[in-house]
């Protein structure tokens, strides 16, 4: 082969490897600003339902049929093997839960109704994965690119929680009892990010995960009852305000049962009325009481 040829040769291979790795970085970066401005954020729904739609948070006489519970119930989401592979696999954690919940102050059940959404909507997305380790291994499935965590916890969420901790100003604030509760062992911006990366996605260890949920639903309650509206016995309205994120919670007097589009198979609910269909049900009831 001439050198010329040769040159040419090299010049192509280059060209491809070129194009190749821009267009690895042109995803990154649009992944970045998807996250950064919520492009990926899930389009919501409202119940419209009547059972759905919440009764005034004042008003401590009014319930859905969905408050009182059923024996036996035959819901679409309990009835294949992903539930089954998820009540193992919540089972596996329950001290873990339980040992979060009490840290955080709320009910294990409520951090428990938003782990069920999160993981059977991971379970119906991603079939193959389920299907080769998931079911199989009886285990959680845990992110790590957008939302982070068995619990799907995004990375500026996590920094608010974080943040509200140590502000005694902010209208999410528990107290001084919870101000060191999520102290990292590190100094300086890149080592504090690793370690709660590592903290959240920790595959043998839910702990922060379970924890930093806890922490969130008792910072949407404490805010909602500063404002004058207890919501801590209302899980849709609660479940609801974890879905949509800090921005969203907004306290009034007629909060309303809503959040993300959740498909599972051929049935689609709002992520509040999934969370409070598993929270009032007699599932894993004796090990997570209401």
């Amino acid at each position: 082969m001439r050198g010329n040829d040769k040159n040419q040769m090299y010049k192509k291979v280059f060209n491809i490897f070129l194009y190749i790795f821009a267009a690895i970085g042109f995803v990154l970066v649009a992944g970045y600003f998807a996250i950064k401005f919520g492009w990926t954020n899930t389009s919501g729904i409202i119940d419209t339902q009547r059972e759905s739609f919440l009764a005034n948070a004042n008003s401590s006489t009014t319930s859905s049929p969905e408050a009182t519970p059923r024996a036996n119930e035959n819901y679409f989401w309990n009835s294949g093997s992903e539930w089954q592979t998820l009540k193992n696999a919540i089972l596996k954690d329950q001290p873990t839960i339980n040992r979060a919940a009490i840290t955080a102050g709320v009910p294990a059940r409520l951090i428990v109704a938003q782990l069920v959404v999160e993981q059977l909507r991971f379970f119906y997305t991603d079939r193959e994965s389920f299907k080769k380790f998931f079911e199989p291994l009886k285990i959680l499935g845990s992110q790590t690119q957008f939302s982070w965590g068995v619990m799907g916890t995004k990375e500026d969420t996590a920094i608010q929680i974080e943040k509200n901790l140590k502000d005694v100003t902010s209208q999410y604030y528990l107290g001084p009892q919870f101000e060191n509760l999520l102290n990292f062992s590190h100094q300086g911006d890149t080592l504090v990010k690793q370690e709660r990366f590592t903290r959240m996605t920790d595959q043998h260890d839910h702990y922060y995960s379970y924890l930093y949920a806890g922490l969130y639903l008792k910072e949407i309650e404490t805010q909602w009852k500063s404002a004058g509206f207890d919501i801590s016995n209302r899980p849709e309205i609660l479940s609801t305000l974890y879905n949509i994120g800090f921005a969203g919670s907004k306290p009034n007097a007629s909060p309303q049962s809503g959040g993300a589009a959740i498909t599972l198979g051929d049935k689609t609910y709002s992520f509040g009325a999934l969370a409070a269909q598993f929270y009032n049900s007699s599932e894993l009831l004796d090990e997570f009481p209401r």
